[in-house]
């Protein structure tokens, strides 16, 4: 071939001629010089590094105080104390600590025997009441046909007594007849009035004449001890007041007195937080702001959620004994303000627990140097004003 030929040049170039000098060797690619390499990077570190300094110190700026952030925030639920409201000792337990219950559901009961035995006394009473008012009544009308009597005789009395009045006069009659007379008509006129008192009493007793048996006040009374009588006997079965957690159950035997705790049932359905932030971080903090928290039992899942309401007062002026700053030794401390947040709920979650501590990231809006450059954005930017205007228009409806 001719690559194989003496005097034959590389790549098909043609033999060189005779007395001709042949090509120089072509040299390797020279390596790239570490100090030049060196030298580049560093005036591009000494360009982007304040650049990227400049930058970040001016977003800082402008959005410096937006996002207020708390790590003194801990779930808070519903937790109900249970307590009965009749004393006795407990006879059975429904439910096993940490149990699930639903409203309504049965905790525990207390000994009813002694509310029964109360119930049938009350009901026996209530039906003795009714005796009594009925008997009343009878009375009532038989004193009333008494009176009736007693009046028709005062009035034949009377009338004898004149009779015999007339006759004295004219000494037809004896003085003895007529001091028998007037006797006569003095009794009957003391069984008119005796009469007369008596039904009085009587229809007081019956709290007047027309009045049903069912609207007398001894009939009411009666009928209330009654009612509470079956109201401890329904209280001796005590239930939950609300869903959620069995707590603290207490054991078969164990005494229970009116009106004291006994178990508790902590709500399982819309937990909420509670985040004390400190007030210098309200300044610009409103009820209904965004944000996002984080819990400590499960990392790496974030929670959203808006504030609900701000406390009015500092969590130290609840307490049983709220520092005096008119004390003489006084130091300034910065209070911490509850702040109620609403927990938006999303399928899949993990359940929340009272007590869980979180850290709670407060989203407050733009405010001062970037609120006023994106107010001015909007009205430099034609497209960002129509919205504007139909929001304004929009509220004004």
């Amino acid at each position: 071939m001719l690559q194989n030929e003496p005097g034959a040049r590389p790549g098909g170039a043609p033999p060189l001629g005779p007395g001709a000098a042949p090509d120089p060797p072509t040299p390797a690619a020279a390596p790239a010089d570490p100090a030049a390499r060196r030298q580049r990077l560093r005036r591009l570190l000494l360009v982007l590094g304040p650049a990227l300094a400049v930058v970040v110190g001016l977003y800082v700026w402008l959005a410096g105080g937006r996002y207020v952030a708390t790590d003194n925030a801990y779930v808070k639920a519903e937790n109900v104390a249970v307590s009965a409201r009749v004393s006795g000792p407990i006879t059975a337990v429904a439910v096993a600590e940490n149990q699930p219950v639903a409203a309504g559901d049965v905790l525990f009961a207390i000994d009813a025997a002694p509310f029964r035995l109360a119930l049938d006394r009350a009901e026996a009473d209530l039906a003795r009441t009714v005796g009594e008012i009925g008997t009343l009544k009878a009375s009532y009308g038989q004193k009333e046909a008494e009176l009736k009597a007693a009046e028709s005789d005062a009035a034949y009395a009377r009338t004898q007594f004149e009779r015999q009045s007339g006759l004295a006069r004219d000494r037809f009659v004896s003085p003895e007849r007529l001091d028998q007379a007037r006797h006569d008509l003095d009794t009957a006129d003391q069984r008119v009035a005796a009469g007369r008192g008596e039904l009085a009493g009587i229809l007081a007793s019956l709290g007047g004449a027309s009045l049903p048996v069912e609207r007398h006040p001894r009939y009411l009374e009666a009928l209330a001890r009654r009612d509470q009588a079956a109201l401890d006997l329904a209280d001796a079965t005590v239930r939950a007041p609300i869903a959620g957690i069995a707590s603290q159950t207490p054991n078969p035997g164990q005494w229970v007195e009116k009106g004291a705790p006994v178990m508790a049932v902590v709500a399982s359905q819309r937990p909420w937080l509670e985040a004390n932030f400190k007030e210098t971080e309200l300044t610009e903090m409103r009820p209904g702001q965004p944000l996002t928290f984080t819990v400590d039992t499960y990392p790496g899942r974030t929670w959203h959620g808006t504030v609900e309401s701000i406390s009015p007062a500092a969590g130290a002026e609840f307490s049983l004994l709220p520092a005096e700053s008119a004390s003489g030794n006084w130091v300034k401390v910065v209070r911490r303000i509850p702040v109620r947040i609403h927990i938006d709920p999303r399928p899949g979650d993990p359940p929340l627990r009272a007590g869980m501590s979180t850290e709670v990231t407060v989203d407050t809006g733009p405010h001062g140097p970037l609120a006023g450059l994106k107010s001015l954005f909007a009205r430099l930017v034609p497209g960002e004003t129509a919205p504007a205007k139909a929001d304004a228009a929009a509220a004004g409806r």
